[in-house]
């Protein structure tokens, strides 16, 4: 049986010299590629064609939402395998219809990563079993979503990327020229959408969306 070709893109040193080192002893794994940062994965995708790319989330330049969408258009036949410590909902279903094949966590078992790349080398959806798996409805058949992507309205990714700066409902609510009650809602039926509830959340999908980039 052919090796399952592998690259993994994480922009820290230590974390792919640790994965390297694990994923190498098993026989029928390859390492055959690294990447730093997100531009690279892609690259990397497009010049070597690995049967699975393992790609961190946050990583500069173009992050792992950015890096996932690239690789898919570009090189369609290449799994990507997120790999990140971030279990929140929206975090998942951001990557999952950026066209990733599966969704790992790193602080599950060396065993549980295992599972996933050979699950997703041989064309299979895999969600880390610390997560809700109702959540693959999100990428079975074709990577269809059996649900819409939440839609925020433009009023409520405002507040909300104000919010993630760390502004206060009453600047908003300057900032904008809105009361401080109507900054209220738009907040509260975005973080709903968002399944989220708590700041630190939006910060991190602050960061997948790139909001921090945009003035």
């Amino acid at each position: 049986m052919n090796a399952i070709r592998l690259v993994l893109a994480d922009d820290h040193a230590t974390i792919r010299d640790a994965l390297k080192l694990l994923l190498s002893g098993e026989p029928d794994f390859q390492v055959v590629g690294e990447a730093t940062d997100g531009q690279q994965a892609v690259e990397a995708a497009v010049a070597l064609r690995p049967d699975v790319l393992l790609m961190d989330v946050s990583m500069p330049g173009l992050n792992g939402l950015q890096a996932t969408a690239a690789v898919r258009e570009k090189a369609p036949s290449v799994k990507v395998l997120t790999l990140t410590r971030h279990a929140e909902e929206s975090y998942i279903g951001e990557l999952l219809r950026a066209g990733a094949s599966g969704y790992a966590l790193k602080q599950s078992s060396s065993r549980a990563l295992m599972n996933a790349i050979r699950a997703v080398a041989g064309g299979r959806p895999y969600l880390d079993p610390e997560l809700n798996h109702g959540l693959l409805g999100l990428f079975v058949q074709g990577r269809s979503p059996k649900k819409k992507p939440p839609v925020l309205t433009p009023r409520e990714t405002e507040v909300l990327r104000l919010t993630a700066w760390g502004h206060s409902n009453k600047e908003i609510a300057s900032s904008l020229g809105l009361s401080v009650k109507t900054v209220e809602v738009h907040k509260t039926n975005g973080m709903r959408k968002l399944g989220m509830n708590s700041r630190l959340q939006l910060v991190r999908y602050a960061l997948l969306r790139s909001w921090f980039q945009e003035t």
